[in-house]
C-alpha cells in the first residue's frame, strides 16, 4: 500500500510544540496498528546539530547509528518506543551538499541548477526514500521553523509539490499555531492563527488541521471563528491546551476526533481500531503524573542549565525512573560555574552531573563529584560527569593535585583523562566524535552487573576524551573500580565506588535509551538509591 504523509508545520513563533504534536499523531497511528515513523526537517545551514550550543538549540540527541540530531528525534523515540535513524533528520546543509556534489559530477547534464526543481526534488527524494525503504503505512514529517522564515521556503515548496503529485488522498497538512489569552481582556485571541494560516496559504498550502496551542481548552466560539477565517472545518480545529504531561496529548487529540478525520481524509474509513493497545499506553501516561506527593529531590549540576531543554533526555529519563517506582522527581538545575557553597547539595536526595564539553564550569563539577563521594550522597555522572568524577578521586584520594583532563588543561602532569588516540589527527569539529551505539562489557560481581543484570549492553556515545589506563591500578587499589569497558578493554566505560551508597559514572549516554514505561537501568538504580532515606 502507498505510504500516507502527514506534514506538520508551525506558525506565529517557535516552541509551540510541533514536536509533541508530531509525536502524538504518530503515537495514535501506532496505537491503531499502523507502521509509522517520523522525520524532522531543520532548515538551518549546520550539517547536523553536533556543533550547536545546547543553550541556543536544546540538547543534541544521538541516534543508535551515530547521528547528532535535533532533540525532537528524541521525542519521536520516546513516544514510539522505537529507534529513529539519523537519516530522519534532514537539514538544509545536507540537501544542498548532495545537490552541489551531484552538479560537480555532471549528473544534471548541463542544466542550470536551481532551487526548483533540483533542491525541492532532493528534499522529496529523501522523504519518499525513507517511506519506501521502511515500507511505512504513515510517515509524519515535521518542518522546523515557522511559516515566513526564508530558510524554510524550499522545504515548504517541496511539501506543497508532494501534495499535488501524491494527491490529497495521500497527503495532509497539520499547522500548529497559537491562540493567546490576554489577561487584560480575558479572551482567546485568534488573529495570530489567522495571519499564520494566511501566510501558509499564500505559498500554496491549505492546512487540513489546526493544532492550536492555548492555556485553557479552546472555546467553541473561538474554534468557529478560527474555522471561518482559515477555511478549516470547526471539528478539525484542535485544542492543544496545557497538560500535566506531554504524554497526555495523544489522548487529548484522540478525544477531539483527530483519528476519525485522518482516516476519512485518507480514505481508510473503518480502520480505526486502537482499543487493544490503549490500556498499556494510558497506564504509562497516567503513571507519569500521579506521584506529586512523594518527591525525590535531585540536583542536576551542569554547564547549560539556563535552558532546561539542554538536558531534555536526562530530565525525561529521571521522570521515567521515578514513575516506575511511584515517585515524583523534583529537579533543581544548578550552574556548575557559579556554585560556591557545596554544603547546599546536602539538601538533595541525589546528585546528577550530565554531559558537557570544555573548561568552563569544570572545577565546580569536580568539587561536586568529590562532595557527593565524601558525604555519601547518591551520584550519577554521565560522560563529562564520569570523567570529572575520576579526576576528583585522583585529586582527593590519590593526592594527585594536578590531576586533570587534557581537554581542560593540556599541560597537566597527571592526565587522568586524555584525547582518544584516533582523535589526535582530526581537525574538523563536526561529526568527528565517537558517536552512536557501542557494546559495553561489564565485569562480574560489580554494582554495574547488578544494575544491568547482563555482561554486555549496547549504549550510545558522544565523546572525544577517555580515561587514561595508566592510572587504573592506583584507582582500584584505593577503592574506585572501573566496572565496564569496550573495544577489547581499550576504553573505560563505567566506574563505581562499591562502599558508597550509590556512586556511578558512565562514559556513555544512558538517557538516550530511556523510554516512558521502560526506564534506563542506571537511572532507575540512581533514583531508587536517592529515594531511600537514611
Amino acid at each position: 500500500m502507498q505510504t500516507k504523509f502527514i506534514f506538520v508545520t508551525g506558525g506565529v513563533m517557535s516552541g509551540l510544540g510541533k514536536g509533541v504534536t508530531t509525536s502524538s499523531i504518530a503515537k495514535l497511528l501506532q496505537l491503531a496498528d499502523q507502521k509509522v515513523s517520523c522525520i524532522k526537517i531543520d532548515p538551518y545551514l549546520n550539517y547536523d546539530a553536533g556543533t550547536m550550543n545546547p543553550v541556543a538549540h536544546g540538547e543534541v540527541f544521538v541516534t543508535d547509528d551515530g547521528g547528532e540530531c535535533d532533540m525532537d528525534i528524541g521525542n519521536y523515540e520516546r513516544f514510539l518506543n522505537q529507534n529513529i535513524p539519523k537519516s530522519h533528520n534532514i537539514t538544509t546543509a545536507q540537501v544542498y551538499s548532495s545537490v552541489i556534489e551531484a552538479e560537480r559530477k555532471g549528473e544534471y547534464l548541463g542544466a542550470c541548477v536551481q532551487i526548483i526543481p533540483h533542491i525541492t526534488d532532493e528534499i522529496k527524494n529523501r522523504i519518499t526514500k525513507i517511506a519506501e525503504d521502511e515500507k511505512l503505512d504513515f510517515l509524519i514529517v515535521e518542518c522546523g521553523g515557522t511559516v515566513g522564515d526564508i530558510e524554510s521556503l524550499p522545504f515548504l515548496e517541496a511539501l506543497r509539490q508532494m501534495r499535488v503529485e501524491e494527491g490529497p488522498q495521500s497527503v495532509i497538512f497539520v499547522h500548529v499555531t497559537l491562540a493567546p489569552s490576554l489577561d487584560v481582556v480575558g479572551e482567546q485571541k485568534t488573529k495570530p492563527t489567522q495571519h499564520s494560516v494566511q501566510e501558509l496559504r499564500r505559498i500554496g498550502i491549505q492546512p487540513d488541521f489546526l493544532a492550536v496551542r492555548c492555556t485553557l481548552p479552546l472555546e467553541e466560539k473561538t474554534k468557529k471563528k478560527i474555522a471561518m477565517f482559515t477555511n478549516v472545518t470547526t471539528k478539525d480545529v484542535l485544542s492543544c491546551h496545557d497538560a500535566k504531561s506531554i504524554f497526555e496529548v495523544p489522548q487529548m487529540l484522540y478525544d477531539q476526533g483527530i483519528m476519525d478525520s485522518i482516516f476519512r481524509k485518507f480514505e481508510k474509513v473503518g480502520m480505526v481500531n486502537a482499543s487493544s493497545n490503549w490500556d498499556k499506553w494510558n497506564e504509562i501516561a497516567e503513571n507519569m503524573v500521579n506521584h506529586e506527593n512523594d518527591k525525590v529531590k535531585i540536583a542536576m549540576v551542569g554547564k547549560y542549565v539556563t535552558l532546561t531543554d539542554s538536558y531534555v533526555s536526562v530530565n525525561h529519563a529521571l521522570k521515567h525512573a521515578g514513575a516506575k517506582i511511584g515517585k515524583s522527581i523534583d529537579i533543581d538545575w544548578i550552574d556548575s560555574e557559579s556554585i560556591t557553597d557545596y554544603s547546599t547539595l546536602s539538601n538533595y536526595d541525589g546528585i546528577l552531573v550530565p554531559g558537557g564539553f570544555g573548561t568552563r564550569g569544570s572545577e565546580g563539577i569536580i568539587q561536586t563529584a568529590n562532595y557527593a563521594r565524601e558525604k555519601n550522597i547518591p551520584y550519577l555522572g554521565i560522560c563529562f560527569g564520569f570523567q570529572l568524577a575520576a579526576i576528583a578521586f585522583g585529586r582527593n584520594v590519590l593526592n594527585l593535585e594536578d590531576a586533570n583532563s587534557t581537554e581542560i588543561k593540556s599541560d597537566t602532569r597527571n592526565p587522568i583523562v586524555d584525547l582518544l588516540p584516533e582523535q589526535k589527527d582530526i581537525s574538523d569539529m563536526g561529526g568527528s566524535l565517537r558517536l552512536g551505539a557501542n557494546d559495553v562489557i561489564i565485569k562480574e560481581n560489580t554494582n554495574a552487573q547488578k544494575i544491568y543484570n547482563s555482561s554486555t549492553i549496547s549504549k550510545r556515545h558522544r565523546h572525544r576524551y577517555e580515561i587514561n589506563k595508566d592510572y587504573i591500578p592506583e584507582f582500584e587499589r584505593n577503592g574506585l573500580i572501573f566496572s565496564a569497558d569496550s573495544d577489547g578493554g581499550k576504553r573505560m566505560e563505567m566506574l563505581e565506588i562499591p562502599l558508597h551508597k550509590f556512586y556511578l559514572g558512565v562514559q556513555f549516554h544512558p538517557e538516550f535509551n530511556s523510554r516512558p514505561g521502560f526506564p534506563e537501568e542506571a537511572f532507575l538504580a540512581f533514583v531508587k538509591a536517592s529515594s531511600e532515606k537514611s
